[in-house]
Formats: structure tokens, C-alpha cells, sequence
């Protein structure tokens, strides 16, 4: 009955709604936002639910029979509309609605105008911090080598570290020239930084012309001065911008920017690709993922991923091609036309090459599918490429070390480091460590311990630093290694922490943006897998340790059992209790008759002790 009073309620509201266009959000007894929906007519589309043939629709009754109130926003338009709906979807991610999920998303180059000496650095996520942000960029590590470029020209850094004050010395990245060394006093002026700051910010903004003219100048200048080292190096820089906006203008000539998506779906599971052809040529992929798709239905689908794909990024394709009409095609394509500029189109190619290709990308979301659900082991290369988008990470090389603390109650403390490389744990190079600077339970304090110790030897010997540092802990633990890189000079390792119980990935630099991975991800397996092996060594030596305390603490003291006997004892027994258990002809054959005898007694007197006690 309450359900039928609802419903009724409902239709009442419908009836009441509006002709015009606007968005309806249905909530929950809770007053939650279980949909968001737009429409040219209001009361048209709305009362719609209500017919029986749409009752009947799995997705619409369960909706209708949990819903328990109506509202709805009238808006001028259906452009407005659209935005409005994108919004709210947004705002309230209604578990009705199709969400967009995105292994993917586009890097972009952070220039932090707000500060007095400005870095670049490359991000995911647009903040209103000040900052200047640049892109999107594709193929992802091309912002990566933008900010290369930046560093190796420019001498404008990306690294954490403090520049509100000034520090003894400087780090690596000055000593190759990548950087001006504003960290340190002396070895840079304001006006020299900020006119390196400027330089950078033209040339992310495209002004190739105006930037070669200003570097020309101070090339002529420098060469007046008879610095003509310095003229040269400019010289060379001029070179290469103008070369930059050459290449620019050509490839713009060349052919169309289009956007192709492809899907497939086995309810409720679906896997989407969008590839992005730029100047006739295919140059990135994305991946995007649901596992709650329930009753699919495509056009609803491809509606809801365009608009929140295009409606909040900042360049749009003149094309994008789509494997079927849906509804809302007409207004989106006027309201990104609006956007661009320029004409945008949003087409079904039915025949030809362009046709081929739609039905590339739909074999390609084919086989994301298999990879995702159906749990095929991706390669090396595969893993360390997701990697490095799920993290966004530059390009790293293939290995991974991850540093865990195990202790009883702040005792016993050890700290083991475990390798993955290309592909596969390397037990090799796996170490231990036992924290001697440390007293009590001060994790933090054991982890700057142990990653200023195998840092230091890594630079004393010489070998390359890994493509990625994982810390098993939170954000303290994060911060304690970071501080321990730091204190050596090792400014721009790739670092990340990974919390036990949420399971939650935090990338030093970008905390305030953790990193949630489905379970489904494979770099998720990836970490979780390297994390669990660096807490079992961990936890292994600690025990052992333990053990062999607890094994010389006790049989110590008897004349003849020394140092090598203990070792012996423990690797064969692997601990007292083991050794307490042990057959007799075992242990014999291990100590000799004469000690096994002298074992025994103690044994048996302590057994004794522990019954009159």
C-alpha cells in the first residue's frame, strides 16, 4: 500500500511539472539522489516513467519503487539543460545514473604562478589554487617530456622541495643543470629565476614566436657581454622552440582530430575504449570500466560518457565518431560547437574506412573486456604502463623496492626491502634490516632508518635508483621516507604508501589525491602482491630474530653450547619450542652425545621450574 501511495504521489508531481526544458532529480526516502535526468519537456518526459511498458523495464521499476520524492530546476534551454544535468551527476554520482569510471585521465603541466619561484609539474586533477594549468596532453608522457624539456632548458624544476627558505646545499638536479638552485642562497637571483619562470609560461602557452624573439634578444645581449657560452646555449634554444612551432603548424595541416569510441558488454559488466586520432594519426587510448550495468541500455550509455567526458574538458575534438545515435546528440553537438568555436559533429560511420575504424576500437574494448574480467595476465610492459597512469608517475624503469617495519610492541625492531623487477618479485635482491637508531615503537622514525640506509648505498655503489619506492603504511610512513630522500639529495624519486585497511594509494607530492583502484585493476594486484611479500620477509626476520633470542637467552648459558651451536639449532629447529620437540636421536646427531645430555637436564630443570611456579 505505502508503495501505491508513493507511486501516486509521484504521478502527481509529474502531472504538476512544467512543459519546458530542465533537469528532475528523483530522491530516496533519505532525501538521497538516486537520478539525475534532463529533458526538452519536463512534464513530458517524466510522466513517461509511468507507463506500464516502462514500469515494466527492470531499471525504471526498481527506480520508480525507490523513489520517494521528485524535484526538478527549469532552465531557458536544452543546452543549459545539459550542463545543469552533467553537474548534478557530478555532484551527486545518483547510483542510478551511468558514472563515469576512468582509468585514464588526461595529464596536464601545473605551472604555480602563486608562488615566488614557480615550478612545473605534471597533474590529473585541476585545482583553483592559483596555479596556471596547461593541456590536456596525449599520449600521457608527452607532458612528461614537455617538463623535461623544461628542466633541461629552462632549468625550472618540479620537485617537493621547501622554497620558502633556504637550504645548505643543493640537489642532484642543479649539479646536471636542470635546475637554477633557488633552494640554496647565491646561487640564483630573483630576477634571473623569474625571467627563466616567464620564459617557461610562454612556451607553455604556445607563444613559440614570441618566445624565440625574447631569447634572440638575450642571445645578442650575452654575446655583447662576450658570454658567449651562455649566447650559444640560447642560440641552441632558439633553434629548438622555433622547430617546436614549425612542427605545430605542420602537423595541424595534416588531418582531422577525431574521437572514436568503441564498447562491449556483458551485463552488468562494460568496457569502453576511446582512441584519439590527432592529425590523422592514432596517438593515445583510453579505457573506462562499470561493473554495475545491470540493464544496459547503449544509447542512455553513450549519452551520459559524452557529456561527462566533453562537457568538463577544456579541448574538443571536431569529430567524434560513435558506435550508435542517442537523443541528447543534436544539443550536445550545438553546446560543444558553442564551446569550440568551431563546428563539432558526432557521427555513426556506417561504410569505408571510417567505419573500419569504428569497428577497430570496438574489437580493441573487446579485448579490455578479457583483460579486465576475465583476469588475463598482462605483460611486464603492460603492468609498469598502467603503473605509471594509475600513479601518474613519469616514465619509470621496471622495478619496484618496498620497505616494511615488522616489531612486538616497539622491540625486536627489523625492516626488510623486497624487489619487483620486470615482471617478478627478485629474491636476490631482497634485504634486511635491523633499526639500531631507535628506541620504543616509532615507526616513522624506523623508516627515515632504513631508507637513508639503503639509499646510502645505492649512491655509494653506484647503482641506479628503482622506477618506483613503495611504503607499506600510510601517509606518516610516506612522509618519514620522503624526508630521508630528501636529507640525501634524492629530490625526485617516485614515491608512494599504501594504507592496509582501505587499501587506498597515496603518491608523495599528491596526497590530497589518493588513488582508489578497483578490484579488478591490475596494477592494484600489482602493489598489494609486492606490499604483502615486503610485510611476509618483514615479519619472517623478526620472528627469526625473536626465536633466536629467545633460543640463546635460554640454552645460553649451558658450557658448550656457543654461538655456531645456537645457529645450528635454529636453522634446524627454527625455534626453543622446536628444539624442545625434537626427537632425541635428531638432536643427538646434530650436538654430539656429550652436549645433547648437558641440553636435555637443562631442559627438563626448567620444565620443572615452570610446574612449581
Amino acid at each position: 500500500m505505502a508503495f501505491l501511495d508513493s507511486l501516486e504521489i509521484l504521478k502527481q508531481k509529474a502531472a504538476a511539472l512544467p512543459a519546458g526544458p530542465g533537469v528532475y532529480l528523483y530522491k530516496d526516502a533519505g532525501g538521497k539522489v538516486i537520478y539525475v535526468g534532463k529533458a526538452k519537456s519536463l512534464r513530458d518526459r517524466v510522466r513517461s516513467y509511468f507507463l506500464e511498458e516502462r514500469l515494466a523495464d527492470v531499471k525504471t521499476g526498481t527506480l520508480i519503487s525507490e523513489a520517494a520524492d521528485l524535484e526538478y530546476i527549469l532552465v531557458d534551454n536544452d543546452k543549459e539543460a545539459l550542463a545543469l544535468e552533467n553537474n548534478l551527476i557530478k555532484q551527486w554520482k545518483p547510483r542510478f545514473n551511468v558514472l563515469l569510471r576512468d582509468d585514464k585521465t588526461y595529464p596536464y603541466i601545473k605551472f604555480t604562478a602563486g608562488e615566488k619561484c614557480p615550478r612545473v609539474y605534471v597533474t590529473r586533477r585541476l585545482k583553483n589554487d592559483g596555479s596556471l594549468y596547461f593541456g590536456p596532453y596525449f599520449p600521457a608522457n608527452l607532458a612528461h617530456r614537455l617538463v623535461a624539456f623544461i628542466h633541461r632548458y629552462f632549468q625550472v624544476p618540479s620537485c617537493k622541495v621547501d622554497l620558502t627558505r633556504f637550504h645548505p646545499q643543493p640537489c642532484l638536479q642543479y649539479h646536471i643543470h636542470r635546475c637554477l638552485g633557488p633552494c640554496v642562497e647565491g646561487l640564483t637571483t630573483e630576477a634571473i629565476y623569474a625571467q627563466a619562470a616567464g620564459e617557461v609560461k610562454l612556451f607553455l602557452e604556445g607563444r613559440h614566436g614570441e618566445l624565440a624573439q625574447k631569447l634572440k634578444a638575450c642571445m645578442e645581449q650575452a654575446s655583447e657581454r662576450l658570454e658567449f657560452e651562455q649566447a650559444a646555449a640560447l642560440r641552441d634554444l632558439v633553434s629548438t622552440v622555433e622547430e617546436l612551432g614549425d612542427r605545430q603548424k605542420i602537423a595541424a595541416a595534416e588531418g582531422q582530430d577525431i574521437d572514436i569510441f568503441g564498447y562491449y558488454a556483458e551485463p552488468p559488466l562494460v568496457a569502453a575504449n576511446l582512441f584519439h586520432l590527432r592529425n590523422g594519426r592514432i596517438v593515445d587510448r583510453r579505457e573506462f570500466f562499470w561493473e554495475d550495468q545491470g540493464e544496459f541500455a547503449p544509447s542512455e550509455f553513450f549519452s551520459a560518457l559524452l557529456k561527462q567526458i566533453y562537457l568538463e574538458q577544456q579541448y574538443v575534438p571536431g569529430v567524434i565518431h560513435v558506435p550508435l545515435d542517442f537523443e541528447d546528440r543534436e544539443a550536445l553537438e550545438q553546446y560543444l560547437s558553442e564551446r569550440r568555436g568551431r563546428k563539432v559533429e558526432i557521427l555513426t560511420p556506417q561504410r569505408g574506412q571510417k567505419r573500419a575504424m569504428l569497428e577497430l576500437v570496438e574489437r580493441n574494448a573487446r579485448h579490455s573486456f578479457d583483460q579486465r574480467f576475465r583476469v588475463l595476465k598482462p605483460s611486464s610492459r603492460q603492468i609498469v604502463s598502467a603503473l605509471e597512469e594509475a600513479l601518474n608517475l613519469p616514465e619509470i624503469t621496471p622495478r619496484m623496492e618496498c620497505f616494511d617495519i615488522s616489531h612486538t610492541q616497539g622491540t625486536d625492531t627489523v625492516a626488510s626491502v623486497v624487489v619487483w623487477e620486470n615482471g617478478r618479485m627478485k629474491k636476490s635482491d631482497y634485504r634486511k634490516f635491523i633499526i639500531r637508531t631507535v628506541e620504543g615503537n616509532d615507526d616513522f622514525a624506523s623508516m627515515r632508518e632504513v631508507v637513508t640506509r639503503r639509499f646510502t648505498r645505492l649512491q655509494q655503489e653506484g647503482k641506479p635508483l628503482p622506477g618506483l619506492v613503495l611504503i607499506d603504511g600510510g601517509l606518516g610512513q610516506l612522509h618519514a621516507a620522503a624526508e630521508a630522500l630528501e636529507a640525501l639529495g634524492v629530490i625526485n624519486q617516485p614515491l608512494a604508501a599504501i594504507a592496509k585497511k582501505e587499501e587506498i594509494v597515496y603518491v608523495y607530492g599528491q596526497e590530497n589525491e589518493p588513488v582508489v583502484l578497483d578490484r579488478y585493476s591490475p596494477v592494484l594486484h600489482l602493489i598489494q602482491m609486492v606490499r604483502d611479500e615486503a610485510h611476509r620477509f618483514a615479519v619472517t626476520f623478526h620472528r627469526t630474530r625473536r626465536s633466536a633470542a629467545r633460543l640463546a637467552s635460554e640454552l645460553g648459558e649451558i658450557p658448550g653450547v656457543g654461538e655456531r651451536t645456537l645457529q645450528k639449532l635454529l636453522k634446524t629447529f627454527g625455534s626453543l619450542e622446536g628444539v624442545r620437540q625434537a626427537g632425541s636421536e635428531e638432536l643427538a646427531a646434530l650436538v654430539g652425545p656429550a652436549l645433547f645430555r648437558r641440553i636435555v637436564e637443562h631442559l627438563h630443570a626448567e620444565h620443572k621450574k615452570d610446574q612449581v611456579m
